[in-house]
């Protein structure tokens, strides 16, 4: 019997689009969050890359409820239960380091590793992950090489969240194939809009993203 999906990663098929974010200034994760929200995206990836990501994620995870939360670029072990802390609903790794992913395991925290050959698939399947992010994405050949290294594991009911290189352009083609749970957009808030402080312009892109992804 293939096993169930945990409940989180089913909050993330639903909601079709990932906001993958960088953030610098705490001040902005509050706002940040609610406008997305007002685009019509309920799931974000907080990148841990900077030194205010983990209060970003706390506020976002006390303040916003509404919206869920996960931490990515997760590298070491010690993350896992930082992420963990602060509120995090799942994490996700652009790699399948095994210490991080037996981490993850022992946690009990939901986890995506990033993949992209059929070995990096296999390692993530020997600790039950069966979310994986596609990384990076239009780098590694896209949707059409995805479907071909997927195949071979479909009858398991793995599913992907691609990311690097997927835009508006593109996007409608990922959500189209049945591999794919969500879509991961680093372009929706990108820096320049978040520096300046445009809600709006970050509003609209989420409304765009949204639409695109059906």
């Amino acid at each position: 019997m293939m096993p169930t999906m945990d409940p989180v990663f089913e909050r993330l098929r639903e909601s079709r689009v990932v906001a993958v974010v960088m953030i610098e200034d705490e001040a902005d994760a509050v706002p940040l969050a609610r406008t997305l929200l007002a685009g019509g995206i309920t799931a974000m990836e907080l990148a841990l890359r900077t030194d205010g990501a983990l209060g970003s994620l706390e506020q976002i995870a006390a303040e916003v409820p509404e919206m869920m939360v996960g931490a990515g670029t997760i590298l070491e072990e010690e993350q896992v239960s930082a992420a963990q802390d602060a509120g995090a609903s799942f994490g996700v790794a652009p790699g399948t380091n095994v210490k991080i992913l037996a981490a993850a395991q022992d946690a009990g925290f939901p986890f995506a590793p990033g993949i992209a050959t059929p070995t990096d698939i296999e390692s993530a399947l020997g600790f039950g992950c069966r979310v994986l992010k596609f990384f990076p994405a239009e780098g590694m050949g896209g949707l059409e090489y995805l479907t071909s290294i997927a195949a071979p594991y479909r009858h398991l009911g793995l599913s992907y969240i691609p990311l690097g290189g997927v835009n508006e352009r593109n996007l409608q083609s990922y959500t189209s194939s049945p591999d794919i749970l969500a879509v991961g957009g680093s372009w929706l808030a990108p820096r320049s809009l978040l520096e300046a402080g445009d809600w709006g312009g970050i509003e609209s892109l989420a409304r765009r993203a949204v639409g695109r992804a059906g």
